[in-house]
C-alpha cells in the first residue's frame, strides 16, 4: 500500500477539507484524467483498488499515473474506549483531495471507448463523484 517512508511528525490533525483545487488541475503526463468532482479523504486502498481496476482494464497496454499520494496520517482510538488518555494511534494515511483535483491520468495505444470505459470503472471504487476529462489536442491541455 502507499505510505510515506518517513515523516517529520508522526501525528496530525485533521483540519477541515474546504475549497477547490489550485494545484494538479490540469493533464501534464496523460491523454485521459479522472477529476475528483468533491472534496474527500481518499485512503491508499480505494487508491490501489482503482489502480488494479485501470491496470485489468488497459490489459498492460499504457502507461498508468496516480496523481496524489497518501502522506496525511489518520488516526483513531480502540472501540470501547473511554474518553481522555491522548491521541489515537495512526490508523491509515489519506490523501487530502479537493474538487478538480486528477487522481489518476492514463495514457497508451487503446482507444478512446476503452479509456473511458476504464476510468469509469476506477470511478466506481472512488469515494466521491468523478468526471472524465480529455487532454485538448490543440491547447495542450
Amino acid at each position: 500500500m502507499l505510505a510515506p517512508n518517513k515523516q517529520k511528525y508522526r501525528k496530525q490533525q485533521r483540519g477541515r477539507n474546504r475549497g477547490e483545487a489550485a494545484r494538479n488541475v490540469k493533464i501534464s503526463f496523460g491523454d485521459y484524467a479522472l477529476v475528483a468532482l468533491e472534496n474527500a479523504y481518499f485512503t491508499a486502498n480505494q487508491l490501489e483498488a482503482g489502480r488494479v481496476c485501470l491496470t485489468r482494464k488497459i490489459k498492460g497496454n499504457g502507461k498508468i499515473w496516480i496523481k496524489i499520494f497518501p502522506d496525511v496520517p489518520y488516526t483513531k482510538k480502540p472501540a470501547e474506549t473511554r474518553m481522555g488518555k491522548g491521541k489515537g494511534a495512526v490508523e491509515y494515511y489519506v490523501a487530502r483531495v479537493k474538487r478538480g483535483n486528477i487522481i489518476f491520468e492514463i495514457s497508451g495505444n487503446f482507444s478512446e471507448e476503452l479509456a473511458y470505459e476504464a476510468l469509469k470503472e476506477a470511478s466506481y471504487k472512488m469515494p466521491v463523484k468523478c468526471k472524465i476529462i480529455k487532454r485538448d489536442i490543440l491547447t495542450g491541455v
